[in-house]
């Protein structure tokens, strides 16, 4: 219990003013305010979380715990508990989809035993930190006793922040466990207050008679169990297993080291709930990889949604990193005069001429990678397609860095292709 009282006492909101130095830095990148969208959020973001420096994601670290769950015994999964067993063997020879994304991000696979039923041997890259041999039947009581859950946490912060005082720079989920889309459902339902029929989803692909098997199930462990949602450490005991609760303890080291955690799926952001059950403000630092097909994970990202993004942050970090300023010269600075913010000498220059703004596609190189964004500007906000535009009262123009072409190529030319950056949208 101290390793977790002491995570909980470190964990406190990024300073407020880091957001506006954040987004003054990307609003003086040679792009269009905001014309990023959400790679721009994600950016600012990682600056606040990293204390101001550069973001930068060069050492990920993705967590893959595993562990069996008691309540499959009500026939709510469409595979066998054996299962959880052999995913992770599957896990350690490199072979599941986790491996292959990590590989793709270099990142390394931490793969854990947190309580796997099937005794699982020794072998090179398995952590066994089990605290029981699964989860008891939730229908019938207790997932765990509340002395269990607090170990299952702590040991995922424990190798949490093994990983961050090795280097590791983000911090990725992934969980294997037969029968735990179940445990987060319940999870999901008793923290968000939603109803179980709209957080509980088909698992494993499940038909219709076992999804309405499970959804029966799950209410009844909440009535049984009754969880307390402000108790993120009741509502795991109540409901939850101990992958979930050693993710949620990955969560709770990230936010109190100031690392970032990506959510992958439903199970994890489960996890994810739990954590800021316990710590409000570890929500700040959690990204959401993407939203699954279960309906429980829309619902358990809405109640995280006020400080959850999408996670793209190898791309992110890369725009504000390698991305250039503009070098103005006299008279060519875009004036803020006007209610439209910034705006270029060209969009001046046409006012001047009695020439109404019109629609330009554009095109941009972005960072090292050679990557384009595409997308479509008011002129008045559109960098200069090629040479020095033309300026009010005979200023100078813009000096492009780097050049900017129109998304029109001349006849017989290629678009300059897309380049696909490294991804972490689904972690396991």
């Amino acid at each position: 219990m101290q390793r977790l009282s002491r995570l909980r006492d470190a964990i406190t909101p990024p300073p407020a003013d880091r957001a506006a130095q954040a987004q003054r830095h990307l609003d003086a990148l040679t792009k269009p305010p905001g014309s990023l969208g959400r790679l721009e959020e994600l950016a600012r973001r990682l600056v606040e979380i990293r204390g101001g420096a550069a973001p930068a994601v060069e050492r990920p670290v993705i967590f893959t715990f595993a562990g069996d769950h008691g309540v499959v015994e009500e026939g709510v999964s469409a595979y066998p508990q054996v299962v959880t067993a052999q995913m992770v063997e599957n896990f350690l020879r490199g072979g599941a989809g986790v491996n292959v994304l990590a590989r793709q991000a270099g990142a390394r696979v931490v793969v854990a035993d947190l309580g796997v039923a099937t005794p699982l041997s020794a072998r090179a890259g398995l952590v066994s930190r089990r605290v029981a041999d699964g989860t008891r039947n939730i229908t019938r009581g207790p997932a765990m006793t509340r002395e269990q859950a607090v170990a299952a946490i702590e040991v995922g912060a424990e190798l949490a922040e093994a990983a961050v005082a090795d280097g590791a720079d983000l911090l990725g989920l992934g969980e294997m466990g037969i029968g735990n889309t179940t445990a987060a459902s319940a999870v999901t339902a008793a923290i968000t207050g939603a109803p179980v029929e709209a957080v509980t989803g088909r698992g494993t692909g499940i038909d219709d008679a076992t999804w309405r098997r499970k959804v029966e199930v799950v209410g009844r462990a909440l009535a049984r169990n009754r969880p307390d949602r402000a108790d993120g450490l009741d509502v795991l005991a109540s409901v939850g297993g101990f992958e979930i609760g050693g993710l949620a303890g990955v969560a709770l080291a990230g936010a109190a080291h100031r690392v970032p955690v990506a959510l992958d799926g439903f199970v994890a952001t489960a996890a994810g709930l739990i954590a800021v059950a316990i710590a409000p403000a570890a929500r700040h630092f959690l990204f959401a990889s993407h939203r699954s097909v279960e309906p429980g994970h829309a619902a358990a990202l809405g109640h995280l949604s006020s400080c959850t993004s999408r996670a793209r942050p190898p791309v992110s970090t890369r725009i504000w990193r390698h991305s250039s300023r503009p070098e103005w010269t006299s008279g060519a600075r875009p004036s803020r005069s006007a209610p439209g913010g910034r705006r270029s000498g060209r969009g001046v220059a046409n006012e001047a001429r009695g020439r109404r703004p019109r629609t330009v596609g554009w095109t941009a190189p972005l960072g090292d990678r050679g990557g384009v964004e595409r997308g479509r500007q008011d002129d008045d906000h559109a960098w200069p397609a090629r040479g020095v535009p033309p300026a009010p009262s005979g200023g100078a123009g813009v000096q492009s860095r780097p050049r900017l072409h129109r998304s029109r190529p001349p006849r017989g030319r290629e678009r300059p292709a897309l380049v696909q950056p490294r991804r972490l949208d689904v972690l396991a």
